[in-house]
This record gives C-alpha cells, structure tokens and sequence, in this order.
C-alpha cells in the first residue's frame, strides 16, 4: 500500500507517539526538512522509506529516543551525531554553555570539558569563542570517537582524547573546567522513565547519592586550575546547595547559581581563589 505523507504522520501519532518525534523520524526517512512534510503532504513515500519510518516508529513505541533512531541531536544550532553510547544532548545544558560565555570574554583561554560525551558542550563553546583553546574528556572511547566525528564534520578545532576526569592533566594548566558529569542516585525511579532507560549508566549515576563526581572533580580542579580559574558544573534541580557547600569547603569563591528555563537551579560555579 502507498503512503502519503500526510497518511504516514497520522500513522505515527495513532500510535501515541508525539507529534514532534513523528515529525523528525518522518522527515529523516524522507531526508528532508520537517517543514517539507506541511508543504507536501500528498507526497508519496517510496518503499524503503516507508519501511524505515515504520520500523523507527515500532522501536520508539518500545521507548527508544529519537536520536539514537535518527542518530542526529541538535544543540546550540550544531548538528551532532549520538548514539548509544553518550548521553543525548539536552536544552537545558545550555544553560551551562551560556553562563559560561557571559563570565568569559573572547580572550585566548585553556577550557576543558570533562565527561565530554558528543562533545556537544566543548563544541559549542568553541563555535563561539575561536581563540579558546577548547579540549574534551571521557572515560569511554567510544564517545571521544563520536566526539571526534563531530568536531571534524563541524570543522570545529577541538581535542577529544580519553581520560579519567584531570588525571593526566597537567597542574595549573587549565583557565576552565565545565562538566556535565553523572549525578543520579542509582535509586532515583527517574531513571526507569523516558529516554534515560536507554542511556548508558556510567554517564548519568553517581554513588554518594549523586555527588560522587563533584567530589572528585572538585578536588582534582584545585591542581589542575590555573590561579583564579572558573570551574562549573550542571547538576540535578535538587544538588545546587550541596555543590555550592563542595565549592566553598574546597576554598572556591564567587560561587552562585543559575536556574535553567524551567525555573530549576541547574548550573553552579565558582572560581579558584589566587
């Protein structure tokens, strides 16, 4: 049976899916802009897009997120590939990207981002401040590959390597440390809901109850920040306080605390006292 576009949405949202999600695994099938599909809707699809839409609609009923389907997330206008091995870049990560770039000027600067995943926060700071010297960490190879990936098909100078938060960085050598590091109590019921199912573990829990990586980066980033760098961090709605007592027991100053678009604290920092 042919399909029409306008017949192929109504397919995908029959099934209770939304309607922005249906929109994007049907405009990748047909490799086009979404506004293609209310500009053409008596368009046919072909046979094989039809059987990737239908089998992308079959899995994202099971729960599976979008961009590990269409394997493309946008973030800071960059197109960036996922897959299942990082985390999905989310807009409210942004936040942590914006503060960011008001507390730092487009001088030369040493920035480094640690459990870099997609690469999604180091490249966006690089597609806003060309003289920085921009570098990304993570633990697993294969996200410093697909980080890797991404700079190259943005054409944006970013160094991706693998390593352990800053244990192989040198002492003082770094103006700026950003970090969107796993902060989910493994026992938090968020984590049986919604895309997170699908994620990888080791990038969204923390023991300690959630705080076991600030600990550490915090204390790594008192050897490994220059006099007077900044360090910042995203955490979950419920960890600003316990963050802002980290930075403050670790000798940090000008700490303060963003909110996100939602209202939720979501982005702290502070710098390292000369």
């Amino acid at each position: 049976m042919t399909l029409s576009v306008a017949d192929a949405l109504i397919q995908g949202q029959s099934l209770g899916l939304d309607s922005v999600d249906v929109q994007v695994l049907l405009a990748t099938a047909l490799q086009k802009p979404r506004t293609f599909l209310l500009a053409f809707p008596e368009r046919l699809l072909t046979e094989h897009q039809a059987i990737r839409y239908q089998g992308w609609l079959a899995r994202r009923v099971t729960g599976e997120p979008v961009a590990y389907l269409v394997g493309e997330r946008e973030f800071w206008s960059l197109a960036l590939k996922t897959n299942a091995s990082t985390l999905i870049p989310r807009p409210d990560t942004e936040i942590l990207v914006e503060t960011v770039l008001a507390h730092f000027g487009p001088a030369p600067r040493v920035c480094l981002d640690l459990g870099t995943g997609t690469g999604a926060i180091a490249l966006a700071l690089k597609s806003e401040r060309a003289a920085w010297h921009v570098a990304g960490l993570d633990r697993q190879a294969a996200a410093v590959q697909l980080a890797q990936e991404n700079a190259l098909a943005l054409a944006l100078a970013v160094e991706f390597r693998v390593g352990d938060w800053c244990d192989d960085v040198a002492p003082g050598s770094v103006d700026l440390l950003v970090s969107n590091p796993p902060y989910i109590d493994a026992n938090d019921p968020h984590l049986q809901l919604g895309d997170v199912r699908f994620e990888p573990s080791s990038a969204l829990i923390a023991d300690r109850g959630g705080l076991a990586a600030f600990d550490k980066i915090i204390a790594q980033a008192r050897i490994c920040l220059s006099a007077g760098g900044g360090l910042f961090f995203e955490h979950g709605w419920q960890q600003a306080s316990a963050v802002r007592a980290l930075l403050s027991d670790a000798g940090f100053s000008r700490i303060e605390t963003v909110t996100d678009y939602g209202g939720n604290a979501r982005v702290t920092l502070g710098y390292l006292q000369p």
